[in-house]
């Protein structure tokens, strides 16, 4: 009885200790946005801000167009959720449910992208927006992330998880594979269709590289590339930093905050097979 205690007293000091390490960076991002640029540079550190004033909020927000900041980046994560969803809902419905051919070889290739690093691909789908023309607009931030190699691969077993008897009945009643598809599959897989938009929101919102070299005008920046204006070549104002990425982050926190039940419903739901 008390090796149980002691071993429980063990993991969750680990875990408290775990925690503490997480949580730690951003709460010294919160403390750096009250403090000033000379207090942010002091050795060893100053932990508390001499006094707390919303100054560096009130400055980030006037030296950067923080209103298209937004508007760039809830444009560009609305649009790639919806693409994400819709094609990785059909691609992994496809790969799940259906036969064709050459099937598993096209999976494969879908999985292999996974295992790749991303950048690799940053050169040819800069020459594709190049070539489109769309350099320096919300379309280039888009395009990239229509399509989820990851969020197939999560609709592909959120659809292998569901019975067959369903897809029998739909088929015995008359219904054709795009009816049985939307209309009885696809109902059922809410959580994973959660999981990928979620997943999508969150890459996307904190996507640097891309908008970087796609985006050269501050007015078609996103949250994430604009923060980056604010470190200069020879000195960074630490606490105007600070307080930009917190602004930054707010609206992730609260999305999740919101949708964490089906965030950890789809992740489950992802590793059953049917």
């Amino acid at each position: 009885m008390k090796s149980t205690r002691k071993k429980k007293i063990a993991v969750y000091t680990v875990l408290i200790l775990m925690a503490f390490i997480m949580v730690l960076p951003f709460v010294w991002t919160f403390l750096t946005s009250f403090k000033t640029q000379a207090e942010s540079l002091k050795v060893p550190p100053q932990i508390l801000p001499s006094s707390w004033s919303f100054k560096n909020y009130k400055a980030v927000m006037e030296v950067l167009p923080f209103d298209k900041f937004f508007l760039n980046t809830v444009l560009m994560v609305v649009f790639r959720v919806l693409g994400s969803v819709f094609f990785s809902a059909l691609a992994g419905y496809a790969f799940a449910r259906l036969e064709f051919p050459f099937k598993n070889f096209l999976f494969t290739l879908v999985l292999l992208q996974m295992m790749v690093p991303s950048q690799i691909f940053i050169l040819p789908q800069y020459m594709i927006v190049s070539k489109l023309g769309w350099l320096d607009t919300v379309k280039a931030l888009v395009l990239p992330g229509v399509v989820s190699t990851f969020g197939t691969f999560l609709l592909k077993q959120v659809f292998m998880g569901l019975p067959k008897d369903l897809e029998e009945a739909a088929t015995l009643d008359g219904c054709s594979i795009w009816k049985t598809f939307y209309k009885v599959m696809l109902p059922l897989a809410k959580s994973g269709l959660t999981s990928v938009g979620i997943f999508t929101a969150l890459f996307a919102w904190k996507d640097l590289m891309w908008p970087l070299i796609v985006n050269m005008s501050i007015e078609k920046m996103t949250l994430s590339s604009g923060l980056v204006s604010l470190m200069g070549q020879y000195s960074v104002d630490y606490p105007q930093l600070m307080a930009g990425s917190l602004i930054a982050i707010v609206p992730m926190v609260v999305l999740f905050m919101i949708f964490q039940k089906q965030f950890v419903e789809g992740i489950a739901t992802s590793g059953t097979k049917g």
